[in-house]
């Protein structure tokens, strides 16, 4: 009877026992929980728009209202013109200026979501044994759905308007990457962040809307006085940004040499915040 009723107890596990935080085990960890990653996206996804009249179509809506929002402001209102061609319009302005807002999307999504990642699902961390850090990848998994139905909406409107439509707009999956690892790395290490000092979502939501000002959102690097230029650099997405938008719009080759210093610094920036989030979870149940 004492042995069936052990083996009818629910698992549980030490909340306070230290797990491997290497590189390989930051990759590893995604792959061996895949099937429950891929659940999870698919149930958040859905979730959002559930009870919603049009349901998934959001998806669509959002990104098209906020761009045609920030393309009257900046298009309209100040003017601003990218230079694509000399008989340049709106239309034009508002298809370069949505490669930015695809790009700082994807990272604030995932940044603005990260503080409360756990504290949300407090559950999961007493009561079973759960891949605590895959989370920050669901939340990942669901930015990069929105990111790609953008990019879809992207496409269409390339094609809609005569523009031509380059070969490196295959590059996508590969220009994505740096940022994807980044905002992964800073999801990590916010979501362990945000269940000490809960604090820390209303500070990401300041800095994700100062970035997407002080970024190559509405506007090229090469239009600020140069004595800027260098601090723009510094910004994580800027390279993403120009990349992105160099080989989509204007169909220029990436710059391989900056592309990989960008994806290597991404990728150690990815594994510090897993690090950070392996090493300080063994606090978790003590606080929540």
């Amino acid at each position: 009877m004492s042995s069936h009723s052990a083996r009818a107890q629910p698992e549980l596990h030490d909340p306070h026992k230290a797990l491997p935080a290497s590189p390989l085990e930051m990759c590893l960890s995604p792959w061996r929980h895949r099937g429950l990653v891929s659940q999870m996206v698919r149930r958040e996804v859905v979730g959002r728009y559930k009870g919603s009249m049009i349901g998934l179509a959001w998806s669509f809506l959002n990104p098209l209202l906020m761009l045609a929002i920030y393309t009257f402001v900046f298009s309209v209102v100040f003017k601003a013109r990218w230079g694509v061609n000399a008989n340049e319009g709106r239309v034009d302005f508002a298809v370069v200026l949505f490669v930015g807002l695809i790009v700082h999307g994807l990272f604030a999504e995932c940044v603005n979501r990260a503080p409360t990642l756990i504290v949300q699902n407090t559950n999961y961390v007493k009561k079973v044994v759960f891949p605590l850090d895959i989370l920050p990848v669901v939340a990942m998994g669901s930015a990069l759905f929105h990111a790609i139905i953008s990019t879809l909406v992207l496409l269409v409107a390339i094609i809609a308007t005569g523009n031509q439509l380059h070969w490196e707009f295959l590059l996508w999956p590969v220009l994505m990457l740096p940022t994807a690892l980044l905002a992964l790395g800073f999801s990590w290490f916010l979501s362990s962040l945000g269940v000490f000092i809960r604090d820390v979502g209303q500070i990401t939501l300041i800095f994700t809307t100062a970035l997407l000002f002080l970024s190559p959102v509405f506007f090229p690097v090469s239009s600020m006085p140069e004595k800027y230029q260098a601090l723009m650099n510094i910004n994580p997405l800027t390279q993403a940004i120009e990349q992105m938008r160099g080989a989509i719009i204007f169909g220029r080759q990436p710059q391989w040499s900056g592309y990989l210093v960008s994806l290597g610094g991404a990728a150690l920036a990815a594994w510090a915040g897993f690090w950070w989030f392996q090493r300080t979870r063994k606090g978790f149940a003590d606080v929540l």
